[in-house]
């Protein structure tokens, strides 16, 4: 039997939203755990939480990777907020820098410290790859059970990995957004054939006024349907409104979530660089259990 540190902790809290919970785990270094370790304690905590976080420090750095039940997966939005806000709060030195640099599978991502003024972290989102999409609107209205028409047609549907390849669907109406009721057999289906690993669908009406955008993301291949608040994929719906021009980059405030009342809040906002306009999502993080681990072999 092994013994690690261990936290469940809810990403993007908000008012008397729920947030997204992750499983974080706290290693002395990137040798106290094996890959199959990673994996079968996330093959664990399946349906208790989406993904597990390890984090270790390695060559002078802290370090991060993301486990689902059923694989590594590249980047996790939540996870990162989940660990790093934590990391920070229970930090003196480390909550008086306002950028943390860590590492995410050998690349740097910035880390912005606003606790102190907004009570949130906020996350670099690796720069966009736009991907070929050889889908129709009626391939994809087909996969998630709707008909074809409630897929927008004034905006495009876009294929584009900001840390997961997401595919980005616009609907006609928050309604339709909140009565999508996918296959998930069907969906994961879809999503292994095309190269998908997420579907973000957004609408432009909203529940409350304060807030831009309504999103849903779908993630069927990491062994859920939904995940009910996500920072990669809503920064790909970011790099998605920059390359359209439909956003300047000030602050963004996303619902997510099939819940019209309550819906999880993920803040994006984007830096002002003339070459490569980076997204960073925010938000912050609350500590639901705290203890250790046990891993038997």
């Amino acid at each position: 039997m092994q013994r690690y540190r261990f936290k469940k902790i809810d990403a993007f809290v908000d008012g008397q939203s729920t947030g997204n919970p992750a499983g974080c785990v706290y290693l002395k270094d990137q040798k106290s755990l094996s890959v199959d370790g990673m994996q079968q304690i996330a093959r664990e905590l399946a349906g208790f939480v989406s993904e597990v976080v390890y984090v270790y420090p390695d060559e002078g750095h802290t370090t991060l990777r993301y486990f689902s039940s059923e694989r590594e997966v590249a980047f996790c939005g939540h996870g990162t907020i989940a660990v790093m806000y934590d990391l920070i709060k229970n930090d003196t030195e480390l909550a008086r820098d306002p950028i943390i640099r860590i590492h995410v599978q050998g690349k740097e991502v910035l880390v912005r410290n606003e606790i102190a003024s907004s009570d949130s972290v906020y996350i670099s989102a690796p720069l966009p790859q736009y991907l070929t999409l050889a889908l129709t609107r009626d391939d994809i209205a087909i996969a998630l059970k709707i008909p074809s028409g409630e897929i927008s047609e004034k905006d495009r549907i876009t294929f584009i990995n900001a840390g997961l390849s997401t595919l980005v669907v616009p609907l006609t109406s928050l309604d339709t957004l909140l009565s999508l009721k996918p296959d998930q057999k069907n969906l994961r289906e879809f999503c292994l054939a095309n190269g998908i690993e997420i579907i973000l669908v957004f609408s432009c009406e909203v529940s409350a006024q304060e807030n831009n955008y309504h999103t849903r993301i779908f993630a069927p291949v990491f062994g859920y349907l939904e995940d009910p608040a996500t920072g990669s994929g809503n920064a790909a719906l970011g790099y998605y409104l920059l390359q359209a021009g439909t956003w300047d980059g000030h602050m963004l405030k996303i619902e997510q979530g099939k819940s019209r009342e309550h819906p999880n809040i993920i803040r994006l906002v984007s830096d002002a660089s003339k070459v490569q306009r980076s997204v960073f999502f925010g938000g912050n993080a609350r500590v639901r259990i705290e203890g250790e681990y046990l891993l038997y072999p």
